[in-house]
């Protein structure tokens, strides 16, 4: 691993916390970042943007898996912008730095194997890949109103997927899924043993890669226009508010939110 910081350039996606490893036909993108729970700085978000155009632009790599190490996928983003990542500051490219449209639009298939605690833009990345085969110890959580968060992203994609009234108990009440409640709310497409999380996902990514991929991404195109557009501007306002900065001021201090009554507050973070 580099220790210097440097933007992506080939199968180096511009971070030590990513590696790119190929296999076969197949790459796979792992997200290995322990010390921060696989926490994504903001060039890991992009290099995982990266990832996804670059593999796309290979001629010998025909499809991708993105996972996670130990018991976490990826928790959603941090405030880190120090240190190996700080080449690039989230805060001058925003949304354009992630990699959720990117795969909503790849001729690339992607296929996610969610192997633990799956939150926030890991949620949402797993939302816009092709397929998820997911650990049946994954988690699944939107706590972004937590961290006041206007997420018009999420309002978006998953009224689209699982309808306005589960939407609304996701995102207001920041619950918890297992695994099962994510397939059951067809949130994801596969619950499979631990043990075989990375073998069935590979068994996946190999059926997608056999069918056309012209008709392929007819159908991606077809699915992608059902999704929509979410209002960007209401999101990115959200992001420099009041609400967001004593949100993620609470997180960091490990505390709730200066909003929540005080008779309802609870010990650590929400």
């Amino acid at each position: 691993m580099s220790s210097t910081p440097r933007p992506p350039e080939g199968d180096w996606l511009g971070t030590p916390f990513l590696t790119l490893e190929r296999r076969g036909p197949f790459a796979v993108v792992t997200v290995d970042r322990p010390d921060a729970r696989n926490a994504l700085s903001p060039a890991m978000y992009f290099g995982l943007r990266y990832a996804i155009a670059h593999c796309e632009a290979d001629p010998d790599i025909h499809g991708l898996i993105l996972t996670g190490t130990g018991d976490v996928f990826i928790p959603g983003g941090d405030l880190g912008r120090t240190g190996v990542d700080d080449w690039m500051d989230m805060g001058h490219l925003g949304m354009d730095a992630t990699p959720f449209d990117t795969l909503r639009v790849t001729s690339l298939p992607v296929v996610v194997a969610v192997n633990g605690i799956c939150q926030g833009g890991g949620f949402m990345i797993t939302l816009c890949s092709d397929i998820s085969v997911v650990s049946e110890r994954a988690t699944f959580r939107v706590p972004e109103l937590f961290r006041g968060i206007s997420d018009t992203y999420y309002a978006q994609i998953l009224a689209r997927t699982v309808g306005p009234v589960r939407t609304r108990d996701l995102m207001l009440t920041g619950r918890v899924l297992t695994a099962d409640e994510a397939l059951d709310w067809g949130l994801v497409n596969r619950v499979v043993p631990h043990d075989q999380l990375m073998e069935r996902a590979t068994e996946v990514v190999t059926g997608v890669c056999r069918t056309a991929p012209v008709a392929r991404l007819d159908i991606k195109k077809s699915l992608d226009g059902y999704l929509g557009l979410f209002d960007r501007i209401a999101m990115r306002q959200s992001q420099t508010g009041a609400e967001a900065i004593e949100g993620f001021r609470a997180f960091k201090e490990r505390r709730s939110p200066s909003w929540v009554p005080e008779e309802l507050r609870v010990e650590g973070r929400l």
